[in-house]
């Protein structure tokens, strides 16, 4: 047998590794530490970027240094590794409004546990009867997993790996400094501004820099827009004119704004982009063949089951399942466009619909938001990675396994992790070190509107820039988020810009490596220094 012979055979068996028993096992292990930096980053940040590269290249180092492996089991872990990523974000942006609006609510760990695995497999199912429309015939760009085959497809090498953890282990020193040993501050204010009503500083956070690296200056501009809206014209002026009787009121005012604005761009995306494809879109379920023909009766069970576990009455159940089915088309849309899912925007959406007809209680509300957010989140972390794997020809069903293993084992994570946070930081909410700004948007509107003409002027603001293609849910984010948070990141857009004029598109690619080091080494040391207050009490 020629050697040409024998290396073709030996490729060919090595693409035919993909669900392996050493990629079940990374994955799963890779899940755990990325799902525990993502709680972090959503309760901080109130935004969580796509831990895709980091995962790519930290499967490649792990594959590449226990032996010869391929980009299809590459693959496979990394889908695993992120899963529980986006399943913390649709808990960090809902379930914490809970503790908002009673901080002596007492909610256990189970029901969270098992809301977060509810949405998960919602998630799951739907993604997976999706995938044939938005990956294979709309063929929808999905900017984010796109980026992941082109990194694996790339290669390994030693030099993106140092720079993957060289920057690991700076942002875990300097956060461990900032929050363990508090010789750094937390934030920069522009104290003499404040007496005049400006209200302008920054997080001194690698993490914020790095979330704005990689959404990129686009998307960071219109974000940092929305906090210059809020921060040198809605409270200053407004104060000085006297359109408000005091800062609380100012503050309510912009906040029903953004939260206006997000609700607004998330209605325009069902008018502009799932209604007119919501034939090709939603008939793949009646048109099943095989087992997926029991799929009306598998929601059937679930919605009971839904029922029986959380005291939800069973058309409640019922409407937030149906509910997850239209959001979950959104979030396949929005995600394969633009590579941004704004996943608690569609949970608002579904909580003020099921509320026009039904009326919710403050934790079951938040428990029909959470459902959607995991679920919705999760489809666009699913979506990214069928993606891949369609440019990677990897086998779907492999990709499946692997997602449902990690997205099951980041819904436990994640809720463990929610309650460590709660129990080391004692408060969650507007002005505390866990803002949770998401889920503060979440918890206002159960509460009521504060400001229904802003909301209003905001909802109708947001449908008419969507329409027009203009970032509107980015707008809506920046208004309603504090100016600390949306400066930083407005700062790793700008850095991203040097890099690109400055440097050559592969030392880009280093950026975005260098970025996803950054939100790992905080966002997992952020969670270590609260582990360590719950254990010393302090």
């Amino acid at each position: 047998m020629s050697a040409g012979h024998l290396k073709e055979q030996t490729e060919t068996r090595m693409k035919q590794k993909q669900l392996t028993l050493r990629s079940i096992i990374f994955g799963s292990l890779g899940s755990i530490i990325i799902t525990t930096s993502s709680i972090y980053i959503a309760l901080r940040m109130g935004s969580l970027p796509w831990p895709t590269i980091f995962v790519a290249i930290l499967s490649m180092t792990l594959l590449k240094g226990f032996g010869q492996t391929n980009q299809n089991e590459i693959n496979v872990t990394h889908t695993a590794m992120s899963a529980g990523a986006m399943v913390a974000g649709g808990l960090a942006f809902t379930i914490p409004g809970i503790w908002i609006i009673d901080r002596k609510m007492d909610i256990g760990y189970g029901i969270v546990a098992f809301i977060a695995i509810f949405g998960t497999v919602l998630g799951l199912i739907f993604t997976f009867i999706m995938r044939k429309h938005f990956i294979e015939h709309k063929k929808y760009q999905y900017p984010i997993g796109t980026a992941a085959a082109e990194t694996v497809k790339a290669g390994y090498n030693k030099e993106k790996g140092k720079y993957l953890f060289s920057m690991l282990g700076l942002s875990a020193i300097f956060t461990a400094a900032r929050d363990g040993l508090k010789i750094i501050p937390s934030t920069w204010e522009a104290t003499s501004l404040a007496s005049k009503n400006i209200f302008l500083g920054a997080r001194i956070s690698p993490m914020a820099i790095g979330i704005g690296y990689i959404i990129g200056p686009k998307h960071t501009s219109v974000w940092f827009l929305g906090a210059l809206i809020s921060y040198l014209g809605i409270i200053p002026i407004g104060l000085s004119q006297e359109w408000f009787v005091n800062l609380d009121v100012a503050e309510s005012f912009k906040n029903s704004l953004g939260i206006g604005l997000m609700v607004g761009a998330g209605i325009a995306i069902i008018f502009k982009d799932i209604l007119p494809q919501a034939k090709h879109i939603y008939r793949s379920i009646f048109t099943q063949k095989g087992a997926e023909k029991w799929l009306p009766l598998i929601f059937a069970f679930m919605a009971l089951l839904l029922t029986v576990l959380t005291g939800m009455g069973f058309m409640l159940s019922v409407l937030t399942i149906t509910g997850v089915w239209l959001t979950t088309s959104m979030s396949a849309t929005i995600t394969g466009q633009t590579g941004i899912n704004p996943m608690n925007s569609f949970a608002i959406i579904v909580l003020l619909a099921i509320k026009a007809f039904i009326d919710l209680g403050g934790s079951t509300a938040i428990f029909v938001a959470a459902i959607v957010a995991v679920a919705c989140g999760l489809t666009g972390d699913v979506l990214n990675d069928y993606k891949a794997g369609y440019i990677l020809k990897t086998d779907p069903k492999s990709q499946f396994v692997s997602e449902a293993i990690g997205g099951i084992i980041g819904a436990v994570v994640a809720t463990a992790v929610l309650f460590i946070m709660l129990s080391a930081f004692k408060e969650i909410g507007p002005g505390t070190e866990l803002p949770a700004p998401q889920a503060f948007a979440t918890s206002s509107l159960i509460s009521g509107i504060p400001h229904m003409k802003a909301f209003l002027t905001g909802l109708f603001i947001g449908i008419i820039l969507y329409m027009l293609n203009f970032p509107a849910m980015m707008l809506g984010l920046g208004i309603y988020l504090p100016v600390f948070i949306s400066s930083t990141a407005f700062i790793g857009g700008l850095i991203h810009i040097i890099v690109k004029k400055v440097f050559k598109m592969d030392q880009e690619d280093k950026g975005v490596i260098v970025a996803s080091g950054l939100l790992g080494g905080e966002g997992v040391t952020g969670v270590a220094v609260a582990i360590t207050r719950v254990i010393s009490g302090t």
